[in-house]
């Protein structure tokens, strides 16, 4: 009987190593996610959600969820683009606020973004810094021209004006939901 030599010793150790730490760190932790993809803004399904106005409050609170529909798993790292156009002319975009973390997101996996906004009280008179529109334009970190429209919904689903009277967004960094 032949005694296995040293470098098949080494490798089998190798691999069973390699196995072990892939069963620690899981296929959906932070330490997978440079072996996926970035996830692309077509590659993900977007919901603008617009919660209830707290009384006497001028900030409004709104929920922005991405899921995956992909094929495959994917990486979400950083803060996605988020504005508020009215028409051609002025508009209000989303700015990061917080640190941002790598997110293995899996196939059917759902992120959200706090955002927060001036909310204009009703009777206001057009001004040159109010944006008012129920579409917003969004996109995946880094993939800007992939942009797309998402119709703003209020909590029960039905469609809603939202209208801004600043050009800034407060926006919150993405974490990952469980739906």
């Amino acid at each position: 009987m032949r005694r296995p030599s040293h470098l098949a010793v080494v490798a089998a150790a190798l691999t069973l190593t390699a196995m072990a730490g892939l069963a620690l760190a899981g296929c959906g932790s932070a330490r997978m996610a440079p072996l996926h993809a970035k996830c692309t803004t077509k590659g993900l399904r977007w919901t603008l959600t617009v919660l209830k106005k707290k009384p006497h409050t001028v900030q409004r609170e709104a929920r922005l969820s991405i899921a995956n529909k992909g094929a495959g798993p994917c990486v979400f790292h950083g803060f996605p683009a988020f504005e508020v156009h009215l028409g051609k002319g002025p508009e209000s975009d989303a700015q990061g606020h917080g640190k941002t973390l790598p997110i293995d997101l899996g196939r059917g996996g759902t992120l959200t973004a706090p955002l927060r906004y001036m909310d204009c009280p009703a009777g206001t008179p057009p001004n040159a810094a109010m944006v008012t529109n129920d579409l917003a334009v969004v996109s995946a970190p880094r993939d800007y021209p992939g942009r797309q429209a998402v119709v703003a919904r209020d909590e029960k689903g039905k469609r809603l004006r939202m209208t801004l009277c600043a050009n800034r967004i407060w926006m919150g960094p993405p974490r990952e939901s469980a739906e």
